[in-house]
Formats: structure tokens, sequence, C-alpha cells
């Protein structure tokens, strides 16, 4: 449900003593999932807003409440969606990884028997709107941002994990990439794979490209990080390696070598980056054959696919820095 570490750490050991002696409690926790937030930022005429939803899942030191029914230490998932709403009327919501280390700090030093808190926030993509500006008619840019109206844009969804424990120095914080559908029309191959007696699949010269991406990276720092501008940087990346130059393109002699091209530029360009995994799933445009209708439309098809999801390859890979010391 909610992302882990992309290293984990090592886990921390309860006494046995507190388990029966046949087995014992190895993961745990509990929260509310889905809180949906719209937090309005007024600065005079010019308005901003940040829509989104938050999960909130604490751990606690005791096991009590699930192995004696002792109610005592619980945070009640209700109280922790009244938090959630009430540090964003507090602290506002700049940017998701910063709402989401405010509500995790927040809960480790209210509770002192709370070990870790775990949040999860996936921004809703609003962007301004863009309209025609009379006076500047004619000019390169004749547009301008609305003030205080927006339009929503699903291209993809920022997403972030940030888990703070209580005898961790250093906090995990994972922002992500989810459902960035990309597609190109050519410069894509796959050839000279495996060919024994279980392939059917010719070589693919020239081929359609399609995928959905997810990606998520893990940070070493986040001092006077702008993580807004940092999640533009990948995706514009994860673009930039996809489909290339506007006029030219990039060519594709695989999904895997696409995928460690775009991973290897994220950890180029961003150092406070530790670690970058992706995933990237085929979604399959396959030729309709027109062979056997020569007679109607004679010649080769180039031009109708039949789309196909499933089934679909799916594609990916972590890459880390060698020097890595810990897991943030």
């Amino acid at each position: 449900m909610f992302a882990t570490p992309l290293r984990q750490p090592s886990s921390r050991q309860l006494p046995s003593a507190t388990m029966p002696h046949l087995y014992e409690i190895t993961d745990k926790g509990y929260g509310k999932d889905a809180v949906k937030l719209m937090h309005v930022s007024r600065k005079g005429a010019m308005h901003s807003i940040q829509e989104c939803e938050v999960g909130t899942h604490l751990k606690l030191y005791s096991n009590k409440d699930f192995l004696q029914g002792d109610n005592l230490d619980i945070v009640a998932t209700d109280s922790q969606k009244n938090t959630v709403y009430l540090l964003a009327k507090k602290y506002g919501l700049e940017s998701p990884e910063k709402f989401a280390l405010i509500l995790a700090r927040h809960f480790l030093n209210k509770y002192s028997h709370v070990e870790e808190a775990h949040v999860h926030v996936e921004a809703y993509p609003w962007q301004r709107i863009r309209q025609e500006n009379a006076s500047t008619k004619g000019s390169n840019d004749n547009h301008q941002l609305h003030n205080h109206a927006f339009i929503f844009t699903p291209t993809a969804t920022h997403f972030c994990d940030v888990i703070v424990r209580r005898h961790d120095p250093k906090q995990t914080v994972i922002s992500g990439i989810k459902g960035l559908r990309v597609l190109k029309t050519t410069q894509s191959s796959f050839t000279n794979f495996v060919d024994d007696e279980y392939r059917t699949l010719a070589d693919q010269h020239d081929r359609i490209f399609s995928t959905v991406v997810e990606c998520s990276w893990e940070y070493s720092c986040i001092e006077n990080l702008n993580f807004i501008q940092a999640w533009e940087s990948v995706k514009d990346i994860v673009l930039e390696k996809f489909a290339g130059d506007p006029k030219v393109g990039i060519a594709s002699p695989s999904v895997q070598h696409t995928l460690y091209l775009t991973e290897k530029q994220v950890l180029d360009t961003l150092p406070q980056v530790a670690v970058v995994s992706m995933s990237l799933p085929n979604k399959h445009y396959f030729n309709f054959d027109t062979k056997p209708f020569q007679q109607l439309v004679p010649g080769d098809n180039n031009e109708v696919f039949i789309p196909v999801d499933k089934p679909h390859g799916t594609i990916y890979a972590q890459l880390s820095r060698k020097d890595l010391k810990s897991h943030l």
C-alpha cells in the first residue's frame, strides 16, 4: 500500500518475551489513508492551490494493542485525519514532501510511544489556466496565467513517502512519478534476443514504443532542496531520454537501455538523489495483418495497429550510487 525505502534498513527486533513462544509480529502499523485535502494560499489577487490525498501510518513500540487488546497507546486514525487538516492550516502546503516531513515529525514529537511515522502524499495535477491576452495579440507570448482559476491536467501524478524513525538520525524521503503515459511511433527496436524453440516474436527493427512510467527516487540530502523543481527535473529527464530531440528523436534498442539512460541521467543531474528505481510496462501496438486483403488494400501496412494492453512485458531496474553509506 505504501512505498518502502528503496534500500531496506535492518529491521529492529522486538523482545521475544513480548511474543507468544511460537510466533512473533514482524511488521505492524495502522493509520488513515486517502485523506483528501485542498489548501488555498491567498496572497492578494494571486491565489495558489494544492489538492492532495494524504495517508498517515504509525508504528508503536508496544504490541499490547495486538496481543492484549489494550488500546491505551493508540492514536486513533480519526485523530490522525484531524492532524492532517490542522497542520495544513498551521503550516500551509508548499510541496508534498515538505508537508509529509511536517506530519511525520509531528507524530514523533507529540507521542513518545510512537516508534515510526510513515506519511504518503499524492498531489492532484492542477495548473493555472492560461488565457489569451488581448493587449498583446500578435506577440510571441500572448497568454497570461490566471490569478485564481485552474485546470486539471492529469499528465502524471507527483507522490512522495516520508518515513521518520525515532532512533534513526536521518529520515527517508522518497519522491515519485506515476501514471505518465508516453508513446513514440518510430526509433524503437528490439533485435538479436534469445532465439530458441520457445520464440515466436520476430526481430523488431522499427516499432511503436509506449509505456506508463513509474519512477521513484530516494534523497541522500534534502537541505535547501526545492522538491517541486527536483520533481520537474526528473520528469523532464524521463521525457528527454524517451523522446529525444523534437526533430530527430533518439534511438531505443530496448526498453532496458532507455530505462538505464534515464536513471543514469537522474543521478548525474541531481546529486541529492542516492538511488532511483523505474518500472516501464510495455503497452503494445501490433500491426494489423492486411496480407489476406490485398485486393481491398494492396501493399504493406504500417498505419493501422491493434492496441494490446494485456498481457504486457514489464521492465524495471534500480540504479544506486556506489558510495552509499546508509539508507539516507
